[in-house]
């Protein structure tokens, strides 16, 4: 069944930990209301957003503690100022960094948490309201705050290393660790109904004013998340609840040894079983958080890569057979036509062309590929078959356009020049964003650190690294007059 296209329009790619704040990364307060308002005054129709779930170890939002829950570190605390749940001074009395365009999340994790424990003691838990959400969410919730509650009792350590009653979800220790934990739980129920309540205020505002949030999930969960503790049976696991194989990606010309990225498998013919009951239930939650959903490494529904767990690299993985149609099917089903964008890129895999012409769904090309001097690589606009895309210069996993082209020589930029009918270094990032613009695309979305011409100390992620990532900000102030009307410019002159 095939859906219909995606409105023809420009949008901007920012991380919600990226916006300025006051206290160390971004939330969804006033600046992320006023992002919408900047959005809207740029003529643009989306704001795409990085994963917004947990983040664990790495602060990788692609590694998250739960594919349901909310990042509590993206809750606003001037609205918990406001609703009279913090002080003021309670909240300044922490450290949060001194450096406006760069979270520092060790200060943000050993503060972060306090603050809102000070909250949820001024919280009424009584309350009608929550309740109701607690009840409503309890599939996936019951589980998510028992998990995080127990991983905090055990100092922080994966499941798989907690004691064989609670690792295994013995009943009766289960019930002993409830009622010993159950304030600690109630507390990470109290940080969900908050986030909950901020992002839906937040979606409400950007909806009315023309604006539809892209949210981005990654295709498989974290080992050490809630979801694969208390689903083992829908994963690729052991007994002991280890992984045999993990998933990854094959080396490439980026990569010799590829890259091992430690997920869990899924078992698809266990979730096959029961109509893949557990992703409806994920794509439900994530269709009632986004307008549209970017599915992250979308060549695994169609085939996936599997490299035995105890390999320190990806040489020796293999390819098999993915769910294919029978998930597309479920997910259009579940959430209707036109809400999903393909991650289409890395490894060429014919199957996924066919699933996607079989689906409808856009895939995606990246402006920073297209230019190797061969005519008919498929990035390039003039190979663009039809406009059922969704075109970048790049994405966060990419170097910025001013990194990337940087230290190339004049011979290795000679077809680019040409193609662009530029002559200069500088003239680059503009025209490489206008020809994407002016292109058959539905839609385009460029980075914010591409829009402000900065470098790769603005880059948001190095793939296959660890400690340096995730970190970048926008500041106050950083979109001129000058930058503002050029995208305004851009967006009414190319239909957009």
């Amino acid at each position: 069944m095939k859906g219909s296209r995606m409105t023809r329009g420009a949008g901007i790619l920012l991380a919600v930990t990226s916006l300025p704040s006051p206290y160390g990364i971004g939330t969804m307060g006033k600046e992320a209301f006023r992002f919408v308002d900047t959005l809207a005054d740029l003529r643009q129709k989306y704001w795409q957003v990085l994963p917004i779930g947990p983040t664990s170890f790495g602060d990788s939002p692609y590694q998250s503690f739960s594919a349901f829950a909310g990042n509590p570190y993206l809750i606003d605390l001037d609205i918990l100022i406001e609703e009279g749940l913090l002080l003021q001074e309670e909240v300044d009395g922490y450290n949060w960094g001194t450096r406006e365009d760069e979270v520092d999340y060790e200060l943000i994790y050993n503060s972060r948490f306090k603050v809102l424990k000070s909250a949820f003691e001024r919280f009424d838990k009584g309350s009608e309201e929550f309740k109701t959400f607690c009840e409503k969410e309890t599939q996936w919730l019951e589980d998510y705050s028992m998990y995080m509650a127990l991983k905090d009792e055990a100092g922080g350590r994966e499941w798989l290393l907690w004691e064989e009653g609670l690792k295994n979800r013995d009943g009766e220790t289960l019930e002993k660790y409830r009622e010993l934990l159950k304030e600690e739980i109630l507390f990470w129920k109290f940080l969900q109904y908050k986030f909950f309540e901020q992002w839906n205020e937040l979606k409400s505002y950007a909806n009315e004013h023309g604006i539809q949030i892209i949210g981005d999930i990654p295709l498989y969960v974290a080992l050490d998340s809630a979801d694969v503790w208390a689903d083992r049976d829908l994963f690729k696991l052991n007994g002991q609840g280890e992984p045999v194989e993990v998933a990854g990606c094959p080396p490439d010309a980026f990569s010799d040894d590829g890259q091992k990225w430690g997920n869990p498998l899924y078992d698809w013919e266990k979730m096959e079983t029961d109509g893949f009951a557990w992703w409806g239930r994920r794509m439900k939650a994530n269709g009632r958080l986004f307008d549209i959903i970017r599915i992250d490494h979308f060549i695994g529904v169609a085939r996936y890569y599997s490299i035995p767990a105890a390999d320190s690299n990806a040489r020796n993985g293999k390819w098999n057979r993915g769910p294919g149609r029978k998930l597309t099917d479920m997910i259009e089903r579940t959430l209707g036509s036109n809400r999903i964008i393909a991650e289409d890129l890395g490894v060429a895999v014919p199957a996924v062309k066919k699933l996607l012409a079989k689906t409808g769904w856009p895939g995606m090309k990246i402006m920073l590929f297209a230019f190797d001097g061969n005519t008919a690589n498929e990035h390039l606009p003039h190979n663009y078959y039809d406009g059922n895309l969704v075109v970048y210069a790049g994405t966060h996993d990419n170097e910025t356009i001013v990194g990337y082209f940087r230290d190339k020589t004049a011979y290795e930029l000679a077809f680019l020049y040409e193609y662009l009918n530029i002559q200069k270094k500088k003239d680059i990032p503009d025209a490489v964003m206008r020809l994407a613009y002016a292109s058959v695309a539905d839609v385009v979305i460029m980075q914010m650190q591409d829009l402000l011409k900065l470098g790769n100390e603005a880059r948001m992620n190095f793939p296959s690294t660890v400690g340096t990532n995730w970190k970048w900000r926008v500041w106050q102030g950083a979109l001129s007059e000058e930058r503002r009307t050029w995208i305004r410019t851009m967006a009414l002159l190319h239909r957009r």
